[in-house]
């Protein structure tokens, strides 16, 4: 089953509460055993999917009724597919070709892709895809993009507690899609901050997935307008989708990493307005 998410505007979002914000933006459960989870987002119609094979082969049309939730013959008919493995070595098989997709790999999947089987290499340490979906009008070749060949992008500074590197893998600089953009985050030991300076860029959203947050930790994610900001208390394997007029930002009490996913009107990764520190309220 599909759980579908609605548009939210400034006003609106300004007056929900914590348990109202947690129920439109907030996404848990993305990982069961032998099984597919997507949640829907109006928010320029993106698409949030998690797949965890442990003891056999998981469909990713798996719980998805693709007429009734999407007005298709099947998902991929008119979307793309990004992908990238946080858990155990895997395999992906699409339409029938098998893509080895290992730990902190990624792959790019383009429309027209009928069927998409994923398992894993080893039942005692599964592969966790962490997969979203973008609605596409051309179809682009499948591809995996091995952590290695990822365009490594080093940020921050040490003293500012946000030294990272940004793995940009399903970029312009590495392949061509319609437009999903899709890469990971990995904060340095001592370093919290993600996405400092907050920045909001209205031609896309945004949408953060935290993972390698330690049990008794947490980030705590910024979001909303620049001048009234709200934060979610987000844990390990929980994402949260962005608008593209709310900023999309974090500090944990650790660190950790995060995949970053946007699609909407271009994918120009340096289109975005820039906000000062000391504006945001």
């Amino acid at each position: 089953m599909v759980d579908t998410r609605y548009s939210t505007g400034k006003e609106p979002f300004s007056r929900m509460n914590t348990e109202e914000l947690r129920r439109e933006f907030l996404v848990t459960d993305i990982f069961k055993a032998d099984d597919v989870t997507a949640v829907y987002s109006h928010i320029d119609r993106i698409v949030v999917l998690g797949a965890m094979p442990v003891k056999k082969s998981v469909d990713l049309a798996k719980n998805i009724d693709p007429m009734k939730d999407f007005g298709v013959d099947f998902l991929l008919q008119r979307r793309e597919l990004g992908i990238i493995n946080i858990g155990g070595n895997g395999k992906v098989i699409a339409d029938g070709k098998t893509y080895e997709v290992n730990n902190y790999d990624g792959m790019y999947i383009g429309a027209g892709t009928k069927s998409v089987l994923f398992s894993s290499a080893d039942s005692g340490k599964p592969a966790k895809f962490y997969m979203t979906s973008a609605p596409a009008h051309m179809t682009y070749p499948a591809k995996v993009i091995p952590y290695k060949e990822a365009k490594h992008v080093h940020a921050g500074k040490a003293e500012d507690s946000n030294e990272r590197t940004i793995n940009q893998y399903i970029h312009p600089d590495v392949l061509e899609t319609c437009q999903l953009s899709m890469g990971l985050t990995h904060l340095e030991k001592g370093s919290v901050w993600n996405t400092m300076p907050a920045h909001t860029h209205e031609r896309r959203m945004e949408v953060y997935f935290y993972f390698d947050v330690p049990e008794n930790q947490v980030v705590f994610h910024l979001m909303g307008a620049p001048s009234e900001t709200r934060h979610m208390v987000m844990h390990n394997d929980e994402a949260v989708i962005n608008p593209s007029w709310s900023i999309h930002s974090g500090c944990g009490t650790t660190n950790y990493t995060f995949i970053w996913a946007m699609c909407g009107e271009n994918r120009t990764y340096t289109d975005m307005d820039q906000i000062k520190t000391e504006d945001l309220r």
